[in-house]
């Protein structure tokens, strides 16, 4: 008798919640909205690359939980 083959994401034992695209750029947009703009006193760069790197992994997990539904 054969093995019958899992559809892709079947091996997953739970369910992704679905991605809320206003929700994921409104995050990113209050994210980004903390960075300096034209004008504005510079920001330690250090700071700068943590709010880049907390949007970036904002999107990454928006686009894992999209690729797993």
């Amino acid at each position: 008798m054969s093995t019958p083959i899992p559809l892709p994401g079947q091996h997953r034992p739970t369910e992704a919640p679905p991605v809320e695209p206003t929700v994921v750029e409104a995050d990113v947009d209050r994210l980004l909205d903390r960075l300096p703009s034209d004008g504005d006193a510079p920001m330690d760069l250090n700071v700068q690359a943590q709010i880049l790197e907390r949007a970036h992994e904002v999107l990454v997990q928006a686009l894992s939980s999209v690729d797993k539904s």
